[in-house]
C-alpha cells in the first residue's frame, strides 16, 4: 500500500515520488483561457452558459435569496448550528491576535512617517462544492476577512442540477453573517467576480480552494484582484518516534487520502518496527473506509514511508517536502520544532490531529500546499488588508538633504525627478 524509503540513500527516489507542483496541463490551460475570456467580453451571458455547461442547470438568478439562507437555517439542525456557532467563535478569537496597527512616527527635521492599514473594500470567498459540502471552509475565509474590516463579502458556491446550493453551507453564511451568495462555481465563477459583470460585483481579493480549473482561474486573474494562493491537492507529513501510535498515523494519514487520489499522505520514522506496524494496520483498516478507492489510489501514488536514522534527518526530509500539514508523533515535538522551517500548520504531539485544525482549533486550515509552504502562508488577517506609506515632509528638512536626493536622481539619469526637488530648493 505504502512505499518505503530509506533516507538518505532513496533521496533521488524519494523526491520523484513526492514532487509536488501547481502546473496544470494543456488542456486545462486552453480551457480556462477560453472561460475567462468569454466571461470578461460576455459577462452574465457567458457565466450562464458554462454554468448551465459545467454544473447542469439554467439559471433564472445566480444569487440565493434571502429567504433560503433564512430558511436552511430554521431547518437546520440546532446542535449543528451550535457546533458551526462554537467553532466560528475559535477561528474569530484566533485570527483577532493578528490585527495589525497603523504607526507613525517622526524623524528628523520635523519629517513624518509611517504606515496606514486598511482593509480591502470587496472580497469573494469561494466555496468548493460538487462531490461534497464544506461549511468549515467558509467560516475559514469568512473570520479574517472579517476581522480585517472587509465591508462587503460575498460567498460563492456550485448549486445542483435543481439550483439548490447545500443548506449547510447557507447555514455557516448565516452564521458568519453573510447574505450575499452566488450558485456559482469552477473558472466561470472566478472570472465573474474577478472582472465583474452586469450583475456581479468586481472584487479586490479572492480566496478560498477549488478543483484545478478554480486554482488556473485564480492564478491568471491575479493582477486584477488579489488572491491568498494557488491550492493543490491536500497534503501531510507525519513524523513519528518508536513510540508513537500506529493508529493514530494511520487514520490521520487515511484523512489526507480521503479527499483525493493526488493528495499525498508521507510518514517519517526512526523506527522500522512503527513503520511495519503502519502498513499491516492501515492494509487492515482500509477495507473498513467508505473512501477506500480513494484512499487506495491516493496512497499508491502520493504516498509513503521514510525510514530515517534520527529526528533531525526526520526535519530534513519535512523540510524538503515542505508540506501543507505536519504532525509531530513524538514524545518531545517542541524539541524538534525549532529544527521544522517550511510548513503551512504544524501540529504538535499525537493528540492535535490534524482533523482538529481543519475544523474547530482556530488556526486557519486554508493552508499552502505542493511546497509553497516555503514562501507562502496560512490564510490570515494579513491577506485581507493593504499597507499604504505615509510620508510628510518638512521645508526644512528638504532644504537639508534636497541636493543629496536630486544627486540620486541625476545617477539614475532621471532628470525631472532631480528638477522636482530643485524647484523647490530654489522656492525656499
Amino acid at each position: 500500500m505504502l512505499r518505503l524509503y530509506r533516507f538518505p540513500e532513496d533521496r533521488a527516489a524519494l523526491q520523484d515520488q513526492l514532487h509536488r507542483s501547481v502546473t496544470v496541463d494543456a488542456s486545462v490551460q486552453s480551457a480556462v483561457d477560453d472561460i475567462l475570456y468569454h466571461v470578461r467580453h460576455h459577462g452574465d451571458r457567458a457565466v450562464r452558459d458554462y454554468t448551465e455547461r459545467f454544473q447542469g442547470i439554467s439559471l433564472s438568478s445566480m444569487f440565493v435569496a434571502s429567504e433560503e439562507i433564512d430558511a436552511a437555517r430554521a431547518n437546520a439542525d440546532p446542535e449543528f448550528v451550535a457546533l458551526l456557532e462554537e467553532a466560528y467563535a475559535n477561528i474569530m478569537r484566533f485570527h483577532q491576535h493578528e490585527v495589525e496597527k497603523s504607526f507613525f512616527y517622526e524623524a528628523d527635521g520635523g519629517v513624518l512617517l509611517g504606515q496606514r492599514v486598511t482593509p480591502m473594500e470587496k472580497a469573494l470567498l469561494y466555496v468548493p462544492g460538487g462531490k461534497a459540502s464544506y461549511p468549515s471552509s467558509l467560516l475559514m475565509n469568512a473570520a479574517p476577512a472579517t476581522v480585517a474590516g472587509v465591508n462587503d463579502m460575498f460567498v460563492t458556491t456550485p448549486c445542483d442540477a435543481f439550483g439548490a446550493v447545500n443548506p449547510d453551507i447557507l447555514v455557516a453564511a448565516s452564521v458568519a453573517g453573510i447574505r450575499s451568495v452566488y450558485k456559482l462555481g469552477g473558472a466561470q465563477a472566478i472570472a465573474a467576480f474577478a472582472y465583474g459583470t452586469e450583475t456581479i460585483p468586481k472584487v479586490d481579493i479572492i480566496t478560498g480552494p477549488g478543483n484545478k480549473y478554480v486554482a488556473l482561474a485564480k492564478k491568471q486573474v491575479f493582477g486584477h484582484v488579489s488572491i491568498d494562493s494557488i491550492a493543490g491537492p491536500s497534503e501531510v507529513v507525519i513524523i513519528a518516534d518508536e513510540f508513537a501510535n500506529p493508529e493514530f498515523i494511520v487514520l490521520d494519514m487515511f484523512a489526507q487520502a480521503e479527499h483525493d487520489p493526488d493528495a499525498s499522505s508521507v510518514l517519517i520514522t526512526t523506527s522500522a518496527t512503527l513503520a511495519a506496524a503502519v502498513q499491516k494496520h492501515g492494509e487492515t483498516r482500509l477495507l473498513t473506509m467508505l473512501r477506500q478507492d480513494i484512499i487506495a489510489q491516493s496512497l499508491q501514488h502520493n504516498g509513503a514511508i521514510v525510514l530515517v536514522q534520527s529526528l533531525e534527518e526526520a526535519c530534513i526530509v519535512s523540510d524538503m517536502i515542505a508540506p501543507e500539514h505536519l504532525e509531530l508523533h513524538v514524545n518531545h515535538p517542541w524539541d524538534i520544532l525549532p529544527q521544522l522551517h517550511h510548513a503551512g500548520a504544524i501540529f504538535m504531539g499525537e493528540y492535535s490531529c490534524e482533523t482538529v485544525g481543519d475544523y474547530f482549533a482556530g488556526p486557519n486550515h486554508t493552508l499552502p500546499t505542493s511546497g509553497t509552504a516555503r514562501f507562502f502562508s496560512p490564510l490570515s488577517v494579513r491577506d485581507f488588508v493593504k499597507h499604504t506609506s505615509i510620508i510628510s515632509y518638512s521645508k526644512k528638512q528638504l532644504q537639508h538633504t534636497g541636493e543629496k536626493i536630486a544627486a540620486f536622481a541625476d545617477r539614475e539619469g532621471l532628470q525631472a525627478h532631480a528638477e522636482a526637488v530643485r524647484a523647490r530648493l530654489r522656492a525656499l
